[in-house]
């Protein structure tokens, strides 16, 4: 399969290519040239996340370099915990995307990234920078799964203030070949200082860059999977499409699940749920477009005023009207995501992340609205990362789970910078020739 650039501006690539590259060379997104047809059927022996991805991804990594390497990858990348759990008798239920080394949903598709450009490289390659920014989760998923592997540099950008203590201390606890910048500025800053850095042909080909935000596409293709695999087991239960709460910011998330929709998978409503950021629920409720700096809430991973992935959900349904493809999006507020963490934690006993939070409030809205369809709400973070808002509410400690714990026993280092892409460029040329 060959990639394609939402610009049209460039010609179709190889996955290894788009893989390298991260940003099309026109400054747009690479995209699929087609969807393949996949339906509950292919699927349906599929008993682990490895097994569904195999044959997920296959259409995708034909012809590629990588194909022959799809198992062994899988494998590798994707042999995490992946549980559905049942909290609403008969009709709805949460898929737990945190059980992997940093307690984050990030942690699938940032493996697999590190998997595949792992096996792109040659032991003769320089050394590729890897730029992220981050709004907090991101940035400690990519660090992980390129910790100390060869080859590779990470450069991990995030806002100043704008994290959670916890997310902060990690993102600055893996040191090596890992390196670590609170930006004064908002995610949407950071966010915009990587596609300078990437757009930036000289810096780009003295460092070998590369981006693992959810701009590459191979950050998009592995988190297809898990909404394939949780939709199968579903459909197995109840027979008819589960409607799916994606708590977003950036989008890429949502995306990789109206990717999986438009498979032919059995997916229903793909359902947006926003902190106050509402650039996307106003969209969807029928306004124009408009991106925005972001706020600081308490779901802070998702404090995205002007998501990047628009520009790729606008591509898919370039001959079709957005706003008539089963995607709704909705608002929450910080006070009532505050109450939503108590109130499902008084019903449930299951403390949850702000973000979750914001999913779950969602699906409850939708059943005062009379929605009572199965729905599945994507868990996207644990609670204990978010320990300073979490706690408080609850009146408990919030165990961190033994990965996360040990991250935060070790010392974290972070260097300060401003919102100015020359400074950033500078610092990125002394690392490289340190």
């Amino acid at each position: 399969m060959r990639y394609l650039s939402t610009l049209g501006q460039t010609d179709p690539v190889d996955l290894a290519t788009a893989l390298r590259q991260g940003l099309a060379p026109d400054g747009g997104l690479y995209v699929p040239e087609q969807l393949p047809d996949i339906r509950f059927a292919d699927l349906a022996d599929c008993r682990s996340l490895a097994d569904t991805a195999n044959r997920v991804l296959a259409p995708f990594l034909a012809e590629s370099i990588l194909a022959d390497a799809l198992e062994e990858i899988t494998a590798e990348a994707l042999d995490l915990p992946l549980p559905v759990i049942e909290f609403e008798r008969g009709r709805s239920w949460m898929l737990e995307l945190f059980h992997g080394p940093t307690a984050a949903f990030k942690d699938f598709a940032a493996r697999f990234l590190a998997a595949c450009m792992s096996r792109l490289r040659a032991s003769t390659d320089p050394v590729q920078t890897i730029v992220v920014a981050t709004s907090g989760d991101t940035g400690g998923a990519v660090a992980a799964a390129f910790h100390q592997r060869p080859g590779f540099r990470v450069v991990i950008l995030y806002p100043k203030g704008r994290v959670s203590a916890r997310q902060a201390h990690q993102l600055g606890a893996f040191g090596d070949n890992v390196h670590t910048f609170c930006v004064t500025g908002d995610f949407d800053d950071c966010q915009r200082l990587a596609k300078q850095a990437l757009k930036d042909e000289d810096l780009s080909r003295q460092l070998s860059l590369t981006s693992a935000n959810s701009i590459s596409i191979g950050r998009l293709l592995p988190q297809m999977t898990y909404y394939a695999h949780a939709s199968v087991q579903l459909f197995r239960k109840t027979s008819t499409a589960v409607d799916v709460v994606v708590p977003t910011g950036n989008l890429g998330n949502a995306l990789a699940c109206v990717l999986a929709r438009r498979l032919g998978l059995p997916i229903g409503e793909v359902v947006l749920a926003t902190n106050a950021n509402r650039t996307l629920s106003e969209y969807f409720d029928g306004r124009n477009y408009r991106g925005r700096p972001g706020l600081a809430t308490l779901a802070n991973a998702m404090d995205v005023g002007d998501p990047s992935n628009f520009e790729r959900l606008a591509w898919v349904y370039r001959n079709e009207d957005l706003r008539n493809s089963d995607i709704r999006a909705f608002s929450v507020s910080d006070e009532v995501i505050r109450q939503t963490i108590r109130d499902f934690d008084a019903n449930h006993e299951m403390p949850v992340c702000p973000h979750t939070a914001c999913a779950i409030e969602v699906l409850w809205m939708r059943h005062r609205y009379g929605h009572y369809r199965p729905h599945l709400v994507a868990a996207t973070a644990h609670p204990a990362k978010f320990d300073e808002v979490v706690e408080p509410l609850l009146g408990r400690t919030v165990e961190p789970p033994p990965a996360l714990a040990a991250l935060l026993e070790r010392s974290s280092e972070v260097e300060e910078l401003s919102a100015e892409f020359g400074e950033l460029r500078q610092r990125l040329l002394q690392l490289a020739h340190a």
